[in-house]
């Protein structure tokens, strides 16, 4: 008896000492990232037949178990996902926001001062220092949409780099789990350090895209990203990496290379902080980029057109005063070509009508034998183009036309094109003799015998239209509103042109084209004086009528509703992506709690249990301390 007292005495101590081990093993690792709780599982020996009756042979540790819920650690991780997710995208949209908040601000403080020189010059068109103060401020506007450019410019290489940058950690990762999963094979997954560190690298990787894990029967695990793309299988790793946008090249895009095979995925659907930065990249930054074009074209066009149709401080016809709106400078970017393209097609992108951008980009494709569509990518509307002229025009789009310069299509050929695109960062104040502001305009008499029912106002003069008048000439217009005609006089009463029709409300004519509105019966005559009179400022008040003028998207938005909307926009995506992050920390802080509930180390737990092992190791040794009594008193009694 004594003898079995012992060594159940023994294994008590033993299976004592082996929890206490454990429990300080948890205690000690209560602040380890990723630790997941182990505990002992302790069991009974075999039963003793002594006599007619069964008797225990003490305990042993028959397990030590890792904590671990693959339900709960699977929510962990869509959480984590999704909370990382919507955390960057907040963080680069509050970026953005603050650049048109708080830099961008400039650019409608630059068209503001550009018109209140404007009126300033209304008041003394003759002043040099006005005109020389209203060049200042298109130069300065100029300059802030160059330097916002720039800063979109910005933003989107320091996305490429952080895309860069994950994709390089998710690599690291990779060969990381590779390596674990080796070690894991050699021990069936029994080593729980190992599994802990798994675990551990998985979660961070949940950080950058959708995770699913795939267990298998040797202890590794598989990792897949995204549902799609496999990461490790087993021992292997595969690898992620970025590659050169197409067809513009520094919009960077993922592949995924296994092998010698590689191929370009999309991280939009993976989720993640990948997701957000290209979400953020393709769906805000390129827009925003676009629309600031956008408005850049409408400023350039605007002010350059309400130029040609004044004439300046020497009496010629306005020139420009910033970039024309198609030269090379302002164009760069607006098509590109995709690398599979098997024709050779050069083609070329021309602004008609600024009025009609949408500052959207399209994808155009070529379908032989000669259907040409053009697809809108943000609302896929889709567009038959026609092919014009001598076979190298493509026209049809929202305010632009497309050249073939050289070079031909072949079946299947495919390009994105953005009209906008490169405005912003090309743009500059051409002219620079403040002489050149066009204050002065065309005058328009009106003969006395008119009935007074009839107003004329010029829509546009063509410079390079070679009847447009010369600078000194009169032209007289007599016009039968009842039959719709119109007859050209010169000063001296000569015929210049035969009574001919015209669809109302516009006669376009000798270069220049105006409305007519009236409702007069009887034939009214119209004199327009081009001579150039040196206190005249009707041109420069319709330029400065240009800041209420609806002339962008379709004449719904001024040149300041086009920023003050993208800066709207921007901000809205801001504040929905504070409330996206508020509801995602929430769902990941209950699956958090969730698993360490289940797999985390509760101090006051473990202190409990600690003092009862020891207790437990204490009372086994007091059996041993027994044993021995009785084993020394049995000795003693046969001496």
């Amino acid at each position: 008896m004594a003898i079995d007292l012992l060594n159940i005495a023994r294994t008590g101590v033993l299976s004592a000492q082996s929890q206490l081990g454990v429990t300080s093993n948890n205690i000690a690792n209560a602040n380890t990232q990723g630790y997941h709780r182990q505990v002992a599982e302790q069991s009974s020996l075999s039963n003793q037949r002594l006599g007619g009756n069964f008797l225990g042979t003490g305990t042993y540790i028959s397990d030590v178990k890792r904590i671990y819920n693959d339900y709960a650690a699977r929510e962990l991780r869509i959480g984590q996902t999704s909370v990382s997710e919507a955390q960057t995208s907040q963080v680069k949209l509050n970026e953005l926001d603050q650049l048109f908040s708080q830099i961008g601000k400039s650019v409608p403080q630059g068209l503001n001062d550009l018109f209140a020189g404007l009126n300033s010059l209304a008041d003394l068109p003759d002043d040099l220092g006005i005109r020389g103060s209203v060049l200042g401020s298109a130069n300065q506007l100029a300059s802030s949409l160059n330097q916002m450019q720039s800063h979109l410019d910005g933003q989107m290489k320091q996305t490429n780099d952080q895309i860069s940058g994950i994709t390089d950690r998710i690599n690291e990762i990779g060969k990381e789990l590779g390596h674990i999963n080796q070690e894991l094979m050699k021990s069936q997954g029994e080593d729980m350090s190992l599994l802990d560190k798994q675990d551990a690298l998985i979660q961070e990787l949940s950080q950058y895209s959708q995770v699913n894990v795939i267990p298998l029967e040797t202890g590794a695990k598989s990792v897949m990203l995204g549902g799609a793309v496999m990461l490790v299988s087993g021992e292997v790793s595969m690898s992620i990496g970025t590659t050169a946008g197409d067809p513009y090249p520094g919009e960077l895009r993922v592949t995924s290379s296994a092998g010698s095979a590689t191929m370009v995925i999309d991280p939009k659907q993976m989720g993640g902080q990948l997701g957000a930065l290209f979400e953020f990249r393709d769906d805000t930054l390129v827009q925003a980029q676009l629309e600031v074009g956008q408005l850049t074209l409408g400023v350039a066009d605007a002010f350059n057109q309400a130029q040609s149709q004044g004439f300046d401080l020497n009496g010629a016809l306005g020139q420009n005063i910033f970039t024309d709106i198609n030269d090379p400078s302002m164009s760069v970017g607006r098509v590109g070509g995709l690398s599979n393209n098997t024709g050779n097609a050069n083609l070329r992108v021309n602004i008609d009508d600024t009025g009609a951008l949408t500052g959207a980009s399209y994808d155009l494709t070529f379908t032989a034998p000669a259907t040409y569509e053009l697809k809108d990518t943000s609302t896929g509307a889709v567009t038959p183009l026609t092919l014009n002229g001598a076979g190298d025009e493509l026209s049809g789009g929202d305010g632009f036309t497309i050249h073939i310069d050289s070079g031909s299509f072949a079946d299947g050929d495919k390009f994105e094109v953005r009209p906008s695109a490169g405005a912003a960062a090309g743009i500059k104040v051409e002219m620079t003799d403040p002489k050149g502001v066009a204050a002065a305009g065309p005058k328009v008499t009106a003969d006395t015998s008119n009935s007074g029912n009839t107003q004329i106002e010029i829509v546009s003069i063509d410079r390079n239209n070679a009847n447009l008048p010369l600078t000194g000439s009169e032209l007289t217009y007599q016009i039968d509103p009842v039959a719709n005609t119109f007859t050209v006089f010169d000063a001296s009463g000569t015929l210049v042109s035969a009574a001919a029709p015209y669809t109302p409300p516009t006669i376009t004519s000798n270069g220049f084209s105006f409305d007519v509105d009236t409702t007069a019966t009887s034939t009214e005559s119209f004199t327009f004086d081009f001579a150039f009179a040196q206190g005249d400022n009707s041109n420069v008040v319709s330029m400065a009528k240009l800041s209420e003028a609806k002339l962008m998207n379709s004449g719904g938005s001024t040149l300041s509703d086009v920023y003050e909307g993208t800066k709207l926009v921007v901000g809205s995506k801001a504040k929905s992506a504070a409330v996206a992050v508020g509801s995602a920390e929430a769902v990941f802080s209950q699956a958090y709690n969730r698993v360490q509930s289940e797999s985390g180390v509760n101090l006051d737990e473990e202190a409990g249990n600690l003092i009862r092992f020891q207790q437990a190791y204490q009372a086994s040794a007091r059996i041993m301390t027994t044993a021995s009594e009785i084993f020394d008193t049995l000795f003693n009694s046969v001496r």
